[in-house]
């Protein structure tokens, strides 16, 4: 990776980690294993090297760092150093079979969602200069959401590798995390959808992460598939199984619902607008939400014992290798220009 102008980092370049380590999942589940170990070297040595340039950020530029954590737009970027420690932590128990891998990556996925959740809505809350809903609000927000059902995820795949009573800990934070953020992406779908239909939208507005308005819902179907799963070892869990079956297969139907509209969108977006399309970081926002669709309807079909949707996610799985390797092409490209230009 090119070293950026720490001053202005994205916190949202975690996202790329993110789009890496699902897209190296869907991969593993349609049978391309060099392709998903390939990804997941990618995904870590990517999310090395961007912690590597945070804490530089840190330590040269601290209030540009803390300025943007409570800002409205800039703010939600920090959701994706959760989802992307958790999405590695995912990849360490699936293809490398290393629970304490899973553990380490867990732990910091907590401890970050639990450190950002409260600073960045506390902030956003108190502060007295706001901006209206149409200028402070985006699809972005939603990563708060995808976060906290990043540690939903891993938590259910920990669960499974570990004995009792822990696995019943597991599962039982698991469940709390899906509940917890199935209702945030009520409140916040609520407002995006209010601005998408009540402001004025410019092809400027539908930046790509909008494209999690799907992959929220993708996320939260794959934590209510793998708590189904998992509803054998937990007690309680097995007394609900009816109402996660109805819930799982709510999100799965909303992510679904979103994709031809967000396809819509883009078109109307490049081109009828002719909104040029060039290398962005926040494009990896967009590949995300495809990888994780993928991922998520395998999990589902596989609880639900849904045969019928098989050929679903193996299209929607090379779709989104496909997205990765424009998204990562397109990346390189930009690397290269900017190395002839020095």
């Amino acid at each position: 990776m090119r070293h950026p102008d720490l001053t202005t980092l994205s916190p949202a370049y975690f996202g790329m980690v993110m789009a890496t380590g699902i897209v190296s999942l869907a991969a593993n589940r349609i049978g391309l294993s060099l392709v998903a170990w390939v990804l997941f070297a990618v995904a870590l040595t990517a999310y090395l090297v961007l912690w590597g340039l945070t804490i530089a950020r840190i330590i040269r530029h601290r209030v540009s760092f803390f300025r943007d954590m409570i800002d409205h737009l800039r703010g939600p970027g920090f959701f994706t150093m959760v989802a992307a420690s958790s999405i590695l932590g995912s990849e360490f128990v699936i293809l490398a079979h290393n629970a304490n891998a899973g553990f380490a990556f867990w732990w910091m996925a907590v401890i970050l969602w639990f450190g950002l959740t409260y600073t960045i809505f506390t902030a956003l809350t108190i502060k007295e200069d706001k901006p209206s809903l149409a200028q402070g609000i985006s699809g972005a927000w939603l990563l708060a959401v995808v976060a906290t059902q990043s540690i939903a995820v891993l938590s259910s795949l920990l669960a499974a590798e570990v004995e009792q009573p822990y696995r019943l800990d597991l599962n039982f934070l698991a469940l709390s995390m899906w509940l917890w953020g199935g209702m945030l992406y009520i409140w916040m779908m609520s407002l995006i959808f209010y601005r998408y239909t009540f402001f004025k939208f410019s092809p400027s507005d539908l930046s790509p992460p909008y494209w999690i308005n799907m992959g929220a819902m993708a996320i939260s179907t794959l934590a209510g598939s793998l708590l189904i799963i998992n509803s054998e070892g937990a007690p309680f869990l097995h007394s609900i199984v009816p109402f996660m079956k109805g819930f799982t297969v709510f999100y799965w139907a909303t992510g679904t619902w979103w994709i031809p509209m967000l396809v819509i969108l883009g078109i109307w977006r490049h081109g009828y607008k002719r909104f040029p399309l060039t290398y962005d970081p926040l494009y990896w926002g967009a590949v995300f939400p495809l990888g994780m669709y993928a991922v998520s309807t395998f999990e589902m079909a596989r609880a639900l014992d849904f045969d019928f949707l098989d050929s679903l996610p193996l299209a929607f799985a090379w779709i989104a290798l496909a997205a990765w390797t424009l998204t990562f092409g397109a990346y390189l490209v930009t690397l290269f220009r900017a190395g002839k230009a020095i």
